[in-house]
């Protein structure tokens, strides 16, 4: 073999060598670690989470919303049900100053004992 022939095979060879080298450094540096998966994987899990976390503000400002409204409601039923109550008086009150009597009132509803404390 000629000295030309002998340093075309090794420069050849280091050639090869230095491609493979290059290969596996460029494969190793472009697969995942492990560590990158679970960085990944806890960033998709925090995604997932703060997801879930913004719908359940939302479901609550639903919630107190209509918890308002209806507290709005209870709130005017009781307005109602107090003026009734003394308007119901008053009309007592005139007849018997009338000299009458007002007929029997009929027995309190059960479920509406625990909110009329009140004898007519």
């Amino acid at each position: 073999m000629s000295n030309a022939e002998m340093w075309t095979a090794v420069s050849g060879g280091v050639v090869g060598v230095a491609s493979a080298v290059a290969t596996f450094w460029g494969g190793r540096a472009a697969r995942r670690t492990r560590r990158d998966h679970r960085r990944d994987d806890f960033s998709v899990v925090t995604d997932a989470m703060r997801k879930e976390i913004d719908r359940q503000g939302q479901r609550i400002d639903e919630l107190e919303q209509i918890s308002d409204r209806q507290d709005q409601r209870l709130e005017g039923a009781g307005v109602a049900i107090s003026y009734l109550i003394e308007r119901v008086r008053g009309l007592t009150t005139w007849v018997r100053a009338a000299g009458l009597e007002p007929p029997a009132a009929k027995p309190i509803p059960e479920p509406a004992r625990e909110f009329i404390h009140h004898d007519v």
